[in-house]
């Protein structure tokens, strides 16, 4: 476990409180106790509080257990996805849980929408509708 400050942060890593952050608004989004994640993915209720507030760091198998658990790519809990639409993150979990041909049907029909939009702005010479 890692040597917290005064204030009971992990000194110097403000990283690690929105990481702390970010999993306990997943958990909480599924409205999942602490002790349900702990007896689901072994890591001691005591550690995930800790991990949440950002008073202990997480390691690297714990954050793909959390991951995997909340289901979740483990860029999303680093930060490394935030220019990423919410709404694209909700259909990209909502999709993963499709079999494989739904997913292509998904895929052909997201196409079609996008040729679709471009084909409404543009007129038949290829040049911009005026707005």
């Amino acid at each position: 476990m890692s040597v917290t400050d005064e204030m009971g942060q992990v000194p110097g890593d403000g990283r690690q409180a929105e990481l702390g952050s970010r999993l306990r608004e997943a958990r909480e989004y599924l409205g999942l106790a602490q002790q349900f994640v702990s007896d689901q993915t072994g890591i001691p209720r005591m550690a995930i509080s800790l991990i949440e507030n950002g008073r202990r760091r997480v390691d690297a198998l714990e954050l793909e257990r959390l991951a995997a658990f909340y289901r979740h790519p483990v860029a999303y809990f680093l930060g490394a996805d935030e220019d990423v639409p919410d709404s694209v993150r909700l259909l990209a979990r909502e999709a993963g849980e499709l079999n494989e041909h739904d997913q292509e049907e998904v895929l052909k029909f997201a196409r079609f929408l996008r040729s679709y939009g471009s084909a409404e702005s543009t007129t038949s010479d290829g040049s911009e509708k005026p707005s």
